[in-house]
């Protein structure tokens, strides 16, 4: 699959970033007899950890063999995704006893969450570290770990990467925030990673629906003021798993992750297993680009009260202030790691931010910087060289024309990574 993404992205004349997303440890119950149950409410149900035989209605086994420790009586289970609500009467040996409060068809390896959080199954489990070896195999620019309670967590992930990629290639890690556990680590957990995912599908059956929308603001405001990326996802566009277009209330949610900032938004269910892949895929885009469109900033309100202790991260809110205010068609960032257009992207401005780079590695990590293009073009010329060669590029992909004023940030000497020391105005011909 990951070689079907880069020939679709050569044949499209573009490059596009590879998220694998690990699995994590997903709590499920065992398999069923006949493949499925019909819980009734009212009725008594076991999860049984020492149960070998297929269940049935009585009773099913469990893949999470530590689950009896971990709950006491009155605590509430959520199964397939909250659908099934069931309550713990007692705890015996093995077996949890429950009784059904909210029924419904359950299936073979559904998952089983604890409402409020409080399991303590490992964010990283054997396949996840096997399936990082994959990842690396094919140079994934980046990795999703699923689960993350703390920030070890993802220094264990970045770890892990690292042992498993020979050549040296380095892997953007994004945390999924799922667990009710990694909320009060939100901020640890941010700057032990590269950016985020707002994971809203297990963590509203942990913390409650009514819950996530104000969390989503918080997390998106919270990795925009950390320098982080954030993807927003799960059942954005739900409806078009079977219909051709969308509610009104998903366009609305996707244009409100737009509005509070989000680096991008994600579909599962909806292109991995539904009827209208593409057409999914078309309408998010419409909806992203209306949402852009509409959107009010404050440049300079950024930028109060702040203190720049960088040099490169100084000459990077430079370029943005005087782009803004001189009307600038575009903001040319020349970056050998992609440092100064993530700063650049943390601001919403609407002046495009072009990403200027000599590698193939920092070119596609780019990609999911908002109000970034990242652009491969060969840095390794004398510095007058490398910014003619820069604004030929952008004339030659209509990008500007002869008059055309645009700002362009670059380091001496040239290919050095935080090297950024130069802003330079530039009017075309």
């Amino acid at each position: 699959r990951a070689r079907l993404v880069r020939e679709a992205a050569k044949r499209a004349g573009r490059e596009v970033a590879i998220m694998a997303d690990l699995q994590g440890p997903k709590i499920r119950v065992g398999k069923f007899a006949e493949g499925k149950v019909f819980l009734q409410p009212g009725q008594t149900f076991v999860l049984d950890a020492a149960r070998t035989e297929l269940g049935d209605i009585d009773a099913v086994g469990l893949d999470y063999k530590a689950l009896p420790r971990e709950v006491k009586t009155g605590d509430v289970l959520l199964l397939n995704d909250g659908l099934i609500v069931i309550v713990v009467d007692r705890v015996k040996g093995e077996a949890i006893y429950t009784t059904v409060r909210m029924g419904g068809e359950l299936s073979n390896n559904k998952g089983i969450n604890k409402q409020g959080g409080g399991l303590t199954a490992p964010a990283l489990t054997a396949k996840d570290m096997e399936d990082i070896r994959t990842a690396m195999s094919f140079h994934a620019d980046y990795v999703a770990v699923s689960f993350p309670k703390n920030a070890t967590d993802m220094e264990m992930a970045r770890q892990l990467c690292s042992v498993a990629a020979e050549d040296g290639h380095r892997p953007g890690l994004i945390a999924k925030i799922e667990r009710a556990e990694a909320i009060p680590h939100l901020e640890e957990i941010l700057l032990a990673s590269d950016g985020i995912m707002v994971a809203r599908g297990d963590l509203a059956v942990e913390v409650g629906n009514a819950v996530v929308p104000a969390l989503q603001k918080r997390m998106i405001k919270l990795a925009r003021e950390h320098d982080r990326v954030v993807i927003t996802a799960t059942q954005m566009m739900e409806s078009m798993i079977t219909n051709p277009v969308p509610t009104r209330a998903e366009v609305s949610d996707v244009a409100n992750a737009v509005l509070d900032g989000t680096d991008a938004v994600m579909l599962s269910a909806e292109t991995a297993a539904g009827k209208y892949p593409l057409e999914t895929v078309i309408e998010m885009a419409k909806i992203c680009h209306a949402a852009e469109g509409g959107e009010a900033f404050e440049l300079e309100a950024d930028f109060t009260g702040k203190t720049f202790s960088r040099i490169d991260q100084t000459i990077a809110m430079g370029a943005l202030f005087t782009a803004h205010h001189l009307g600038a068609k575009a903001i040319v960032a020349m970056t050998d790691s992609g440092s100064t257009a993530l700063w650049m992207s943390r601001h919403l401005i609407q002046v495009p931010i072009y990403a200027l780079t000599s590698k193939i590695a920092t070119q596609r990590k780019m990609t999911l910087y908002r109000n970034v293009r990242p652009l491969l073009i060969d840095t390794s010329a004398d510095r007058d060289t490398a910014l003619a060669e820069a604004e030929a590029d952008l004339k030659a992909r209509d990008i500007v024309q002869t008059g055309d004023v645009y700002a362009i940030t670059c380091g001496e000497p040239m290919g050095s990574p935080g090297g950024t020391n130069m802003l330079k105005i530039c009017r075309v011909g």
